[in-house]
């Protein structure tokens, strides 16, 4: 697993170097973490009640949980204590779990459904397996599980990770693999979607992005699945 210090010494300066790295998009941190949500909302039952946001971060996704599942209880995980920390400063109604021994520490069958965005690429891809496997046994039977991750094929998701100093050990993942991985550690129905096509600058034309899901362009992508 990534090296808690790696990231609790990018904690307090996170929002601040995100948002200078992707400023060529014409968007701040908020547009994509609201749009990750928006979209998980869509891939997960209405009467989810449980929630669990691995690698939570600071908890830049947390009002958007609040907003779009008003009724649920979240739960955000993450290896950095300082980033935990300073995500339930924020949003105190959240709770809070640091990782440790290579595991989830909850029980199994835990969540209605998990979320990630943009983790697995800062975890070792001989990792990946196991994760995987952790996030399948704290979701219930029949729960979901959807990561977002950068995509390799588009070239300016490419430059950002390259010019980002908290990812500089990052190492990106190509959607086929990834979907490949969750079906090896048990998952099923698993299913790809590309997501983030336009620059603020062509705004316009987002509402056509949900009909280029199936375009391997998209900024990011997410890997849908079952247990």
């Amino acid at each position: 697993m990534v090296d808690n210090a790696e990231f609790d010494q990018f904690a307090d300066e996170y929002d601040k170097q995100h948002r200078a790295n992707i400023a060529v998009t014409g968007e701040g941190p908020e547009y994509f973490a609201e749009y990750k949500i928006r979209e998980f909302r869509q891939m997960v039952p209405q009467d989810a009640q449980t929630l669990l946001d691995f690698g939570s971060g600071t908890g830049n996704s947390f009002p958007y949980f609040r907003k779009y599942f008003a009724a649920s209880h979240l739960t955000g995980v993450d290896v950095s204590q300082r980033s935990l920390d300073i995500a339930l400063e924020r949003f105190p109604e959240a709770a809070g779990i640091k990782m440790s021994d290579n595991r989830i520490p909850v029980a199994d069958d835990s969540f209605d459904a998990a979320f990630s965005a943009c983790v697995f690429h800062h975890i070792p891809h001989e990792e990946h397996l196991h994760w995987l496997g952790e996030l399948r046994r704290v979701v219930k039977p029949g729960g979901r599980l959807a990561i977002f991750e950068h995509n390799p094929l588009n070239p300016l998701t490419v430059h950002a990770v390259n010019t980002c100093p908290f990812d500089i050990n990052a190492k990106l993942i190509r959607a086929g693999a990834f979907a490949n991985a969750f079906r090896t550690a048990g998952w099923k129905n698993v299913s790809i979607s590309y997501h983030v096509f336009f620059p603020r600058k062509l705004a316009s034309l987002r509402p056509m992005e949900p009909k280029l899901a199936w375009l391997p362009l998209g900024g990011q992508y997410s890997v849908l699945a079952e247990k």
